[in-house]
C-alpha cells in the first residue's frame, strides 16, 4: 500500500471535519475524490467507515469494516468496526456482534475496548457473569477510572451499574 499524497491526506481529514460539523454529503463527497487506487488505504476506510457510522448506513458500514480486516487484519479497529456495524445491520444483533468480535478478543488479549465491547454484549444478551468477566478484562487492561466511567455511561451495562459503582 502505497503512501497517501499531502491531498488525499487533506481530503481525509476534511472528511472527519466535516462530520464534526454534522455534512455528511461533504464528508462524502472528500472521500469521492480520493483516487481510486487509494480507497482502500487504512486511513481512507477508517474515514469512510465512520461517515457510513455518522448516517447510520450499517450495510455499508459492514461492507468497509471486512475492507479493514483485509487491509489491516492486525490493527483492532476494523474488528470492533465490524461488530458494532454487525449489532446494528439488517438481519445482526447482539449475537451476531458477539460472534464478530470474540475473534478478536484472541487476537488482542490485552486491549481493554475489546474486553469492554464483549462485555456490553455478553450483558444485554442477559449473559451477566460472563459480562462481569469482560468487564474486570477492561478494568485490568486499561485505565480503571476511565474504563468505570465508560461503563456507568454505557446503557448496555446498566444492570451492573450498582456493581461498578462499587469498583
Amino acid at each position: 500500500m502505497s503512501a497517501l499524497e499531502p491531498i488525499d491526506i487533506h481530503r481525509v481529514n476534511a472528511a472527519v471535519g466535516w462530520l464534526g460539523l454534522d455534512s455528511p454529503a461533504d464528508a462524502r463527497a472528500e472521500l469521492d475524490a480520493i483516487a481510486p487506487e487509494q480507497q482502500s488505504h487504512p486511513a481512507v476506510l477508517e474515514a469512510r467507515w465512520l461517515l457510513c457510522a455518522h448516517e447510520q448506513k450499517w450495510r455499508e458500514a459492514l461492507y468497509v469494516a471486512d475492507s479493514e480486516l483485509v487491509v489491516m487484519p492486525e490493527v483492532a479497529s476494523g474488528w470492533l468496526h465490524r461488530a458494532y456495524a454487525m449489532r446494528r445491520v439488517a438481519g445482526g444483533g447482539l449475537s451476531q456482534a458477539w460472534d464478530a468480535l470474540w475473534p478478536a478478543a484472541e487476537k488482542f488479549p490485552d486491549d481493554p475496548v475489546i474486553a469492554f465491547n464483549l462485555s456490553c454484549y455478553a450483558c444485554q444478551l442477559n449473559e451477566l457473569e460472563t459480562s462481569r468477566v469482560w468487564l474486570r478484562r477492561a478494568l485490568a487492561g486499561g485505565r480503571k477510572e476511565t474504563i468505570k466511567k465508560m461503563a456507568l455511561a454505557d446503557d448496555d451495562l446498566k444492570p451492573l451499574w450498582p456493581e461498578i459503582e462499587g469498583l
